[in-house]
Protein backbone atom coordinates (compact mmCIF):
# COMPACT_ATOMS: atom_id res chain seq x y z
CA UNK A 1 0.00 0.00 0.00
CA UNK A 2 2.77 2.45 0.88
CA UNK A 3 4.45 2.28 -2.55
CA UNK A 4 1.07 2.57 -4.24
CA UNK A 5 0.26 5.67 -2.17
CA UNK A 6 3.64 7.22 -2.97
CA UNK A 7 3.26 6.55 -6.70
CA UNK A 8 -0.31 7.88 -6.71
CA UNK A 9 0.84 11.03 -4.90
CA UNK A 10 3.67 11.49 -7.41
CA UNK A 11 1.27 11.00 -10.32
CA UNK A 12 -1.16 13.58 -8.91
CA UNK A 13 1.70 16.02 -8.29
CA UNK A 14 3.09 15.66 -11.80
CA UNK A 15 -0.34 15.89 -13.45
CA UNK A 16 -1.40 18.94 -11.43
CA UNK A 17 1.84 20.88 -11.81
CA UNK A 18 2.29 20.15 -15.51
CA UNK A 19 -1.33 21.14 -16.11
CA UNK A 20 -0.82 24.42 -14.25
CA UNK A 21 2.44 25.07 -16.08
CA UNK A 22 0.73 24.61 -19.44
CA UNK A 23 -2.17 26.85 -18.41
CA UNK A 24 0.11 29.67 -17.21
CA UNK A 25 2.36 29.38 -20.29
CA UNK A 26 -0.62 29.57 -22.65
CA UNK A 27 -2.06 32.54 -20.77
CA UNK A 28 1.25 34.39 -20.95
CA UNK A 29 1.63 33.46 -24.62
CA UNK A 30 -1.79 34.80 -25.60
CA UNK A 31 -1.70 37.96 -23.50
CA UNK A 32 2.01 38.69 -23.99
CA UNK A 33 1.73 38.90 -27.75
CA UNK A 34 0.09 42.33 -27.54
CA UNK A 35 2.97 43.72 -25.48
CA UNK A 36 5.55 42.27 -27.83
CA UNK A 37 3.88 43.65 -30.95
CA UNK A 38 4.08 47.11 -29.40
CA UNK A 39 7.68 46.52 -28.29
CA UNK A 40 8.63 45.50 -31.84
CA UNK A 41 6.85 48.48 -33.44
CA UNK A 42 4.06 46.44 -34.99
CA UNK A 43 6.35 43.72 -36.36
CA UNK A 44 3.98 40.83 -35.73
CA UNK A 45 6.36 38.20 -37.08
CA UNK A 46 9.15 39.23 -34.70
CA UNK A 47 6.73 39.46 -31.77
CA UNK A 48 5.40 35.97 -32.52
CA UNK A 49 8.92 34.52 -32.74
CA UNK A 50 10.04 36.09 -29.45
CA UNK A 51 6.79 35.08 -27.78
CA UNK A 52 7.30 31.48 -28.88
CA UNK A 53 10.89 31.47 -27.57
CA UNK A 54 9.71 32.89 -24.24
CA UNK A 55 7.09 30.15 -23.99
CA UNK A 56 9.67 27.43 -24.69
CA UNK A 57 12.00 28.87 -22.05
CA UNK A 58 9.12 29.08 -19.57
CA UNK A 59 8.30 25.41 -20.17
CA UNK A 60 11.92 24.33 -19.81
CA UNK A 61 12.51 26.17 -16.55
CA UNK A 62 9.21 25.28 -14.91
CA UNK A 63 8.96 21.67 -16.04
CA UNK A 64 12.59 21.14 -15.08
CA UNK A 65 11.85 22.51 -11.62
CA UNK A 66 8.69 20.41 -11.27
CA UNK A 67 10.50 17.20 -12.18
CA UNK A 68 13.61 17.90 -10.10
CA UNK A 69 11.47 18.90 -7.10
CA UNK A 70 9.65 15.55 -7.19
CA UNK A 71 12.28 13.74 -5.15
CA UNK A 72 12.42 16.28 -2.29
CA UNK A 73 10.45 15.71 0.86
CA UNK A 74 9.61 12.77 3.06
CA UNK A 75 7.54 10.07 1.38
CA UNK A 76 3.96 10.05 2.60
CA UNK A 77 3.09 7.16 4.91
CA UNK A 78 -0.68 7.55 4.94
CA UNK A 79 -3.44 9.46 3.18
CA UNK A 80 -3.20 12.49 5.46
CA UNK A 81 0.54 12.92 4.94
CA UNK A 82 0.02 12.28 1.21
CA UNK A 83 -2.43 15.19 1.03
CA UNK A 84 -0.08 17.40 3.03
CA UNK A 85 2.86 16.37 0.85
CA UNK A 86 0.90 17.04 -2.32
CA UNK A 87 -0.49 20.41 -1.26
CA UNK A 88 2.88 21.63 0.00
CA UNK A 89 4.66 20.65 -3.21
CA UNK A 90 1.93 22.03 -5.46
CA UNK A 91 1.89 25.23 -3.39
CA UNK A 92 5.62 25.70 -3.86
CA UNK A 93 5.30 25.06 -7.60
CA UNK A 94 2.48 27.64 -7.76
CA UNK A 95 4.74 30.17 -6.06
CA UNK A 96 7.51 29.44 -8.59
CA UNK A 97 4.99 29.77 -11.45
CA UNK A 98 3.81 33.07 -9.99
CA UNK A 99 7.38 34.32 -9.73
CA UNK A 100 8.05 33.30 -13.34
CA UNK A 101 4.82 35.03 -14.40
CA UNK A 102 5.86 38.28 -12.74
CA UNK A 103 9.36 37.96 -14.17
CA UNK A 104 7.86 37.65 -17.67
CA UNK A 105 5.45 40.54 -17.06
CA UNK A 106 8.33 42.70 -15.86
CA UNK A 107 10.27 41.94 -19.03
CA UNK A 108 7.24 42.55 -21.27
CA UNK A 109 6.74 45.91 -19.56
CA UNK A 110 10.43 46.81 -19.99
CA UNK A 111 10.21 46.00 -23.71
CA UNK A 112 7.03 48.05 -24.07
CA UNK A 113 8.51 51.06 -22.25
CA UNK A 114 11.67 50.87 -24.33
CA UNK A 115 9.59 50.83 -27.51
CA UNK A 116 7.59 53.86 -26.34
CA UNK A 117 10.79 55.78 -25.53
CA UNK A 118 12.14 54.94 -28.97
CA UNK A 119 8.95 56.19 -30.67
CA UNK A 120 9.02 59.40 -28.59
CA UNK A 121 12.63 60.07 -29.61
CA UNK A 122 11.89 59.67 -33.33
Amino acid sequence: MNNTLILLTYALYVAATIGMTIWVAQTLYRAGHIFLVEAFHGNDEMAAAVNHLLRVGFYLVNLGFVLMFLKYGKHPADVVTAVEYLTTKVGIVLMVLGAMHFFNMFNFDKMRKKARRHVAEV
